[in-house]
């Protein structure tokens, strides 16, 4: 059956439609959720809860994405609204002594491997940690990063420059790429 037409009999309450649903998205979704969450049981309830919120929100799908997509955004907002619950603090940032950087040309070298980048990325402070996956693993701008994350344009752009540089400093043993 096509994702449409159990969308369809989502925003009739058929449960059937629901579970299908679930079925096709619940293991890629726990993945995105223990990616913010690192904890299997707290992704767990965050993937549940973030189901039960779509499945209440139904009629507000417009299918200008796919069903996918709209889910993860649901399960990435759950997991950072459970990141705040944790009152995990975000260290502020002085805007008036900011700097912009865009360095959309940041490669890590071929031998590099995504393991280690994740490593990497774990060992980051909080508010450069959550811009860095938003930005580079989830493929959201920075304007969506703001409104996500209740900050300035800039202080993502801020947190994404500072995040990679210390990305480059713990993977230092390796040769980065600029691209060419």
């Amino acid at each position: 059956m096509s994702n449409t037409l159990l969308v369809e009999q989502c925003r009739q309450n058929n449960p059937r439609a629901q579970m299908a649903l679930y079925k096709q998205y619940c293991d890629g979704m726990f993945i995105v959720a223990n990616r913010y969450l690192k904890d299997n049981t707290a992704a767990e309830d965050a993937m549940q809860e973030a189901f039960i919120k779509a499945f209440k929100k139904i009629n507000q799908f417009k299918g200008d994405v796919t069903f996918g997509a709209w889910l993860k955004r649901i399960v990435i907002n759950h997991c950072l609204d459970v990141i705040k619950a944790r009152k995990l603090e975000i260290q502020p940032l002085n805007e008036d002594v900011m700097t912009i950087a865009d360095d959309d040309n940041w490669e890590v070298a071929d031998e590099t491997s995504v393991k280690e980048v994740y490593k990497a990325i774990e060992k980051l402070p909080q508010n450069y940690k959550v811009v860095v996956k938003l930005f580079l693993l989830e493929g959201y701008d920075h304007q969506e990063i703001a409104q996500i994350l209740d900050i300035s344009e800039s202080a993502s752009r801020t947190n994404l420059h500072r995040g990679k540089i210390q990305l480059k400093k713990t993977l230092k043993h390796l040769q980065y790429g600029t691209g060419s």
